[in-house]
């Protein structure tokens, strides 16, 4: 008798809403992501609404408050909780702090962003309004792992949309976070796959 695969088990790094991750949770629970379990929440903020949210789905959670506190300190506490739940794959959902070097190097290619514009353009925050105010006709966003600099390691997927001339900066950012739900569990499954190859900059599906 086959034993079953083992799942791959995700750190979701949050600070706010946590919508992206709740979205996560969503598909793990359907069954629409497949090979994937939530080992742990964490957030840097202790009244962060996705932190209770996980609690009501009964997942673990663990808070490591960084107000005050140097960022590799910081992360240095984060770091253990995520080796401590035996973590593969480091999510970042609506995380809002730059990671330490060391924290990086901790899990090369194994942490994943999800950002609100077709990188590399609209870097950083207020992407969305970035954009529209830019005038573009094609937004949209890009999940990516993370490295050393803001909103630039190798790209995973991207999904676009049309700038409709009926939007204002708050629509587009509400149609660009629904292609969000929908980008981030595809590329995590990508990721899980294992079926994947990096060449530089450049992502690539194994055929």
């Amino acid at each position: 008798m086959e034993s079953a695969p083992k799942k791959l088990r995700l750190g979701v790094l949050l600070s706010g809403r946590g919508s992206n991750f709740l979205a996560i949770a969503n598909n793990i629970r359907s069954g629409a992501l497949p090979n994937v379990e939530i080992a742990i929440v964490l957030s840097n903020i202790a009244d962060a609404p996705a932190i209770a949210a996980a609690r009501q789905l009964n997942l673990p959670t663990k808070v490591h408050v960084s107000k005050g506190r140097p960022r590799a300190e910081h992360d240095r506490d984060m770091l253990a909780t995520l080796r401590e739940n035996n973590v593969d794959l480091v999510i970042l959902a609506g995380y809002m702090r730059l990671l330490s070097p060391e924290f990086i190097h901790a899990f090369p290619t194994r942490i994943l962003n999800i950002h609100p514009s077709l990188l590399p353009a609209f870097p950083g925050l207020d992407a969305q309004t970035q954009a529209f105010e830019y005038g573009v006709k094609i937004a949209g966003c890009t999940v990516h792992f993370v490295d050393e600099h803001l909103d630039h390691g190798v790209m995973i997927l991207q999904r676009a949309i049309p700038v409709l001339d009926t939007d204002d900066a708050h629509s587009l950012a509400e149609r660009i976070l629904a292609e969000e739900h929908q980008a981030y569990s595809e590329a995590i499954a990508r990721v899980a796959s294992g079926q994947y190859e990096i060449d530089g900059r450049r992502y690539m599906k194994r055929v």
